[in-house]
């Protein structure tokens, strides 16, 4: 067909033309229908859904030792439970019945979609032993519907979150009494859902299979450097995420490409890439985890300040969107929460003008880990840091977290796993 002949896609009351296509697209993938998700491949009623109920367990003959913290994390593999769980999907059928079992490799064809397109999406999100002596994870809820989120938008098949809260809860529930014992109270194991497309077949297309896995792994503790976290600001040459793109999804493609920098960083002396986007220079993120300046406005007021979310540059951290709540709901008298661009000039400006009070990256792996120093085109930022390195909100925040993960508050967002002794 011509160009010139082709009818233009058209909606709204006036019939304009629909120009969010991607926005548009990943809405009508994630409602639902007749209480099915839809996954934009086949009709609800064709295929079958995740069903976590249906859960296949085979149970491990051969238990490896539960090594200590340290000793997990000295080698240069990461060390994961004795188990894992699997899913497969077909855009035929739907998805199959999810299977716990003895953790090991995974089965591709070399054409298998994944490792030619990227179509390769996950999450991150910690089980704690609590003071208590109960198991739990921390807002599971909000990590499903944001794979969901993501598995939608590089056109991988959709799923019921609650479904995969679900699978990571009985995984917990059947590897989490062993390897977070009761006798190891303030110990975590991390997390990893992981989508994959398996299409066998080269072609850039959506994948007509795909696979869901997940692992639960030992990760080193990184939430407070000696000295605090030392930011370099991105090279002008290099961006991590633009406005159209997909910074806002959990998705690998956001993470290879930064590497480069971040290891030159490192190089130099810092820990992460402070991420800034256009030539205005708005600060986004720090390496792949939130960032966050609290300084005195010029008003005299003192504010929390992190990057917005309506532009879907940044990703909606669980750890940011926690962060905001507790800090409008406990800090409300002593500081103002303010989601905007702003620009590492007017970190700048603050730092000059005796403005800024402190500054911390936030993120599952990271946590709330204070930033002490930002190096900017020849300009070295100082950030004040107090008692052992954290600042004065930036140290409130972080045990009202703390206590709410290892059961210190009972709080709704910490969620008891039932363990299988």
């Amino acid at each position: 067909m011509a160009p010139g002949i082709i009818t233009p896609t058209t909606s709204g009351p006036e019939g304009k033309q629909d120009t969010n296509l991607t926005a548009s697209a990943v809405d009508s993938k994630i409602t639902t229908k007749n209480g099915h998700v839809q996954n934009g491949h086949v009709e609800p009623t064709q295929h079958t859904e995740l069903d976590a109920s249906k859960l296949k367990v085979t149970l491990t003959s051969n238990p490896r030792p539960v090594p200590d913290e340290a000793t997990a994390n000295s080698g240069l593999e990461t060390v994961c439970t004795d188990h894992m769980i699997t899913a497969t999907w077909t855009s035929r059928t739907g998805w199959g019945v999810p299977e716990l079992k003895p953790y090991g490799p995974l089965t591709l064809m070399p054409t298998a979609s994944v490792l030619h397109y990227a179509t390769e999406c996950f999450e991150g999100l910690k089980a704690y032993r609590g003071y208590d002596g109960k198991l739990r994870l921390f807002r599971p809820d909000c990590n499903a519907n944001r794979m969901l989120m993501s598995t939608v938008r590089i056109s991988l098949p959709a799923f019921p979150p609650a479904e995969l809260e679900k699978l990571l809860l009985a995984l917990m529930s059947v590897d989490g009494p062993r390897w977070l014992p009761k006798s190891r109270p303030g110990a975590y194991l991390y997390l990893r859902p992981t989508m994959i497309g398996t299409s066998p077949q080269l072609g850039v297309q959506a994948p007509h299979e795909a696979m869901l896995f997940i692992t639960c792994s030992f990760m080193p503790r990184m939430d407070s450097p000696p000295g605090g976290m030392k930011l370099h600001t991105s090279p002008e040459d290099m961006v991590r995420a633009w406005v159209g793109g997909f910074g806002y999804a959990k998705v690998g493609a956001n993470y290879g490409p930064s590497l480069l920098a971040t290891q030159e960083a490192k190089k130099r002396g810092f820990n992460q890439i402070l991420w800034l986007y256009g030539p205005e220079g708005y600060c986004t993120e720090a390496g792949a985890s939130n960032f966050f300046v609290v300084w005195r406005n010029k008003e005299g007021r003192t504010e929390l300040v992190t990057a917005p979310l309506d532009d879907r540059l940044i990703l909606d951290g669980v750890t940011r969107r926690s962060l905001l709540q507790l800090a409008r709901e406990r800090l409300a008298g002593e500081l103002e929460v303010v989601e905007r661009r702003y620009t590492i000039d007017e970190v700048l400006e603050a730092e000059r003008e005796g403005r800024l009070v402190e500054s911390f990256a936030a993120g599952t792996a990271y946590f709330v880990c204070p930033v002490s120093a930002i190096h900017h085109r020849g300009k070295d930022i100082a950030i004040p840091t107090g008692e052992n390195d954290h600042g004065v909100y930036t140290a409130k925040l972080k045990g009202y977290m703390r206590d709410i993960m290892y059961g210190n508050e009972q709080h709704p967002w910490g969620v008891v796993v039932e363990e299988k002794e």
